[in-house]
């Protein structure tokens, strides 16, 4: 099935990246990730939901010899989110003191959770810590976030699918769109909509 017959047409004004762009970009981020973590079992670490499609679909493209677990949290308030600080709600399962950690998300967005992770990360002594991104919002950037493996710039809108929600929706679009503005029009937008960690 096409982008464009998706069924999605009433929410997206805007196609940017196709399920053919996305696979080629994982492929790349793939082949680089073979050839810099090989004979090191590194275990990939992502954030629950958004990047369980990337996540799988990069998975399917590495040919070592790997781990992978999953944290999840959940933000305390708005004032705490903006600030980045969370709850976790699911820590690992995998001890990472020694091993090579590769930290995996969809969207860096303020970097400001995604700082708060990697320090919880380090204090549990990996022998190395790296962060990959299938999307990169710089225009967002609160604090600068060292990220070793980089998909796509994003540019300052809300977009949604391959794992991006709004409000829960659409993450199971193929391919990546930016969302009408009349859609996001009911959401109070007293704040800047953030995206990611």
């Amino acid at each position: 099935m096409s982008s464009e017959n998706f069924g999605h047409n009433d929410v997206i004004s805007q196609i940017l990246f196709t399920e053919d762009q996305i696979d080629n970009c994982i492929f790349e981020l793939a082949k680089m990730i073979n050839i810099d973590y090989q004979g090191k079992n590194p275990i990939f670490i992502g954030v629950l939901k958004g990047v369980f499609i990337f996540m799988a679909d990069l998975l399917r493209k590495i040919e070592i010899s790997c781990d992978v677990d999953f944290l999840a949290i959940s933000n305390y308030s708005i004032d705490a989110r903006n600030r980045g600080v969370v709850r976790l709600v699911k820590d690992l399962d995998i001890p990472i003191e020694g091993r090579h950690v590769l930290f995996i998300e969809d969207v860096i967005d303020t970097g400001l959770t995604l700082n708060y992770l990697l320090r919880n990360l380090r204090e549990r002594l990996p022998a190395s810590l790296e962060v990959c991104t299938l999307f990169n919002k710089p225009s967002h950037r609160l604090i600068d976030i060292p990220i070793r493996y980089k998909g796509f710039e994003l540019p300052d809108k809300f977009i949604v699918g391959y794992g991006l929600d709004f409000n829960e929706k659409y993450r199971n679009l193929p391919y990546v769109g930016v969302i009408k503005t009349e859609v996001l029009h009911p959401v109070n937008n007293s704040f800047k909509l953030k995206q990611g960690l």
